[in-house]
C-alpha cells in the first residue's frame, strides 16, 4: 500500500508528483530545492546557502513521513554548477554528522526554478 506524504513546512509539488511517497518501510522523498515555505520565496544566493535550505526541505519531509536523517539510505545531490560540490558537501555533512548514506552526484545543465542545487533521498522509517 502507497500513502502520500505531504507537509507545509516543505514547498509545495509544482507538478504532478508528491513531496514523499511511503511504500512499507521506505520513504522516497521527490528532489527537494530551495524553496523557503514560510516566506513562499526561492532562498538567494549561493549554493551552499541553497544547500541549507533543501536540507531543511529534505528533513522536513522526512519527518513528515515518520523519519529523520539518521535514517537516509540514499541520495542523490543534483548541482547546476560541480565546483560548487565542496561547500555543498560541507552543508550536507552538517546536516548528515556521522551518518553517511550512499549518495550520488551529478551535474546538470539546469535544475527546477534554475536553482543550483536539488536533492532527493531514499529513506527507511
Amino acid at each position: 500500500m502507497l500513502q502520500t506524504i505531504n507537509t507545509e513546512k516543505a514547498p509545495k509539488a509544482i507538478g504532478p508528483y508528491s513531496q514523499a511517497v511511503k511504500a512499507g518501510s521506505l520513504l522516497f522523498v521527490s528532489g527537494q530545492i530551495p524553496f523557503d515555505p514560510e516566506k513562499n520565496e526561492l532562498v538567494q544566493g549561493p549554493a551552499e546557502i541553497q544547500a541549507e535550505q533543501v536540507l531543511k526541505n529534505l528533513s522536513a519531509v522526512i519527518a513528515a513521513g515518520g523519519g529523520d536523517m539518521s535514517k537516509v539510505i540514499k541520495t542523490t545531490v543534483f548541482l547546476s554548477n560541480m565546483d560548487d560540490f565542496p561547500k555543498v558537501n560541507e552543508v550536507y555533512e552538517k546536516h548528515f554528522g556521522d551518518h553517511r548514506p550512499a549518495r550520488a552526484c551529478v551535474a546538470v545543465a539546469t535544475l527546477p526554478k534554475n536553482v543550483d542545487v536539488e536533492i532527493d533521498a531514499i529513506v527507511e522509517v
